[in-house]
């Protein structure tokens, strides 16, 4: 059996995500990794038979836009409408840094990730 994987890898975006008011205000930049399995279901050169990463994008694109207090929760939001999408995913690993979080101390970035296996 054959686990074919398609991701996107450190997309990057200008948000408005953060828990305090002055995050929401004046944003940060992200970068967001996601990656999903299934197994290929037919010919490989049909974009209906598999996972098309310019649709990840968008969905991507579309939960980066939505300011949400936790990251947890745009990842999980990624993932779940991923699913929606398309419900023969195997796995899902949805990950965001936030470049240089405002805190004390010279932080590359903060990281949060979901992984999401199908029941089946």
């Amino acid at each position: 059996m054959f686990v074919q994987t398609v991701a996107l890898k450190e997309v990057k975006f200008y948000a408005f995500h953060g828990f305090y008011p002055e995050e929401q205000f004046t944003g940060n930049h992200f970068l967001v990794d996601v990656e999903v399995t299934f197994v290929p279901n037919g010919d490989s050169e049909d974009l209906d038979r598999t996972v098309n990463y310019e649709v990840i994008n968008t969905v991507v694109t579309a939960a980066m836009k939505q300011t949400q207090k936790l990251l947890e929760t745009v990842v999980k939001n990624i993932i779940n409408e991923l699913v929606a999408i398309y419900p023969f995913i195997l796995t899902a690993t949805v990950g965001i840094k936030k470049l240089h979080p405002p805190m004390p101390g010279e932080i590359g970035h903060s990281f949060v990730q979901l992984s999401y296996t199908s029941p089946k």
